[in-house]
């Protein structure tokens, strides 16, 4: 599936988001996929087919605008609090692939990108001679919508057309387990886009997995600035602007930024971004900035 700023699966930079590779189901079973549910009060009642932008090849990550046209008729579905944060049409697949029925080709989705299908139910939205529109709604609204369609040209069978979906802070917290980011909160304890803030244990492909990093600032296609807690030392020390230290004092012109993550506490110097501050129940941890990552 091309999308702006990969999706599901992919390794985004610093070893950000590792999601686990190779454990795609091979028959494509689709039977938690799909729900009964009931009709949201304003159905999509647009075009199941745009034409999709063509993949991206300007520089840098795509934006919201350029996400939304390459995410065609599904990038219009979708009901998003905030900007669409990703989007994207199929690369075709093997003459034996693709599914016979359209949930077989919803499970279809994931497994052109070897990845296992998400627990959480999809519901059929609309329904033309061929194409349907899955959805995924969060008290009625659309929060992934992907178009599955029937005998393109190098895609066989039913399977993704186009696909797109609403920041993760956006689903319920249910989902949280079928991704790789961590959803921080804000001090009246609302979820916070990971376009603002979000963390991630380190990648076990690099033996990193007593890592946690943290990025601050990222649009929705990669950037910010990333932060390591590394208290076991597995980290390349090139990798870090400084050591990392689990035993600081909070400089008094730190900020705190509101945002938690069940008992951490992050704080900001916004005079020197070179490391911020977590404080936990046992003190005060000062997480530099990194500066390379893992492939």
């Amino acid at each position: 599936m091309r999308v702006g700023g990969g999706i599901a699966g992919t390794v985004l930079a610093l070893g950000l988001a590792v999601a686990a590779a190779g454990c795609g189901t091979e028959d494509g079973a689709a039977g938690s996929l799909v729900i009964e549910g009931e009709a949201p009060a304003a159905p999509y009642d647009g075009p199941l087919y745009l034409p999709p932008a063509p993949e991206w090849e300007g520089e840098g990550e795509p934006g919201p605008e350029e996400m939304m046209a390459m995410a065609g008729a599904a990038g219009r579905a979708l009901e998003c609090d905030g900007d669409i944060y990703l989007g994207g049409r199929s690369d075709p697949w093997p003459s034996d692939g693709g599914g016979a029925t359209p949930e077989e080709g919803l499970a279809w989705h994931w497994s052109v990108n070897g990845e296992e299908p998400p627990s959480y139910g999809f519901r059929i939205e609309r329904k033309e001679k061929n194409r349907v529109l899955f959805s995924h709604d969060v008290d009625g609204r659309t929060k992934e919508a992907v178009i599955v369609a029937k005998d393109r040209e190098d895609r066989p069978g039913w399977g993704p057309e186009t696909t797109a979906r609403c920041d993760p802070a956006e689903f319920e917290p249910a989902a949280d387990a079928d991704g790789f980011r961590e959803i921080w909160t804000d001090g009246r304890g609302d979820r916070v886009p990971v376009t603002r803030v979000t963390s991630n244990r380190g990648p076990e492909h690099c033996d990193w997995q007593t890592a946690h990093f943290l990025t601050l600032g990222e649009d929705a296609h990669g950037g910010g600035a990333t932060y390591v807690r590394d208290p076991e030392g597995v980290l390349p020390e090139e990798m870090l602007a400084e050591p990392y230290d689990g035993d600081v004092e909070l400089p008094g012109r730190a900020r705190d930024t509101g945002y938690r993550l069940d008992d951490w506490r992050l704080w900001v110097d916004d005079e020197d971004g070179s490391r911020v501050y977590v404080r936990t129940p046992d003190g005060v941890e000062a997480w530099p900035r990194a500066e390379g990552g893992c492939a």
